[in-house]
């Protein structure tokens, strides 16, 4: 198994529903909640090619994962929201359980897995969500849930923090293949 160089995240990212991102430029509060299964379903177009890429595997540098590992993050952060949406619409006020993003890409072995069927899964993941999102009522954009933390958000600003992550991770990708090639 491959060794793990990469810093664990800890960061926490909830500033993004307050301010642009100045690593990746995404703003969320730049549109209506009514636009965030669009913008999802956008947010996973590129991926097909991005895990299409010859050097998906590589690591652009030892500390930052690889387009398939990133891939692999996105799809799950596509199927974790629609856990958690399916939690607020339905709970009432649930609190989530904590994920260790960095240990499910250890114990996943996100650098294993198949680009092809990452692609798949991801696209899969992403419309679901999607579809789920654009069937929020009008009354139920408020209702609350809770991450592990005790961070609070109903369901438009969840959708609008969600978002952020994928949205980011392109810009990552992005990035990290054009070092990779000497575009950068």
């Amino acid at each position: 198994m491959r060794v793990v160089t990469i810093e664990p995240d800890s960061k926490n990212w909830t500033w993004v529903l307050e301010r642009t991102c100045d690593e990746c430029g995404f703003d969320t509060r730049s549109f209506p909640p009514d636009e965030i299964g669009r913008l999802s379903r956008e947010a996973a177009e590129p991926w097909h090619a991005l895990l299409a890429h010859p050097l998906v595997r590589v690591r652009p540098t030892d500390d930052c994962w690889s387009a398939l590992e990133y891939g692999c993050h996105v799809r799950d952060v596509f199927r974790l929201g629609l856990y958690r949406l399916q939690r607020m619409l339905h709970e009432d006020d649930p609190r989530f359980e904590n994920w260790d993003q960095d240990e499910t890409a250890v114990n996943d072995r996100y650098d294993q897995q198949d680009p092809g069927e990452v692609s798949e899964e991801l696209l899969v993941a992403a419309a679901q969500l999607a579809d789920a999102y654009d069937a929020v009522a009008a009354d139920e954009w408020r209702r609350p849930g809770m991450r592990s933390d005790g961070a609070p958000f109903t369901v438009e600003s969840f959708g609008r923090y969600f978002l952020h992550d994928p949205m980011h991770h392109l810009v990552d990708v992005r990035r990290g293949l054009a070092a990779l090639t000497g575009e950068a």
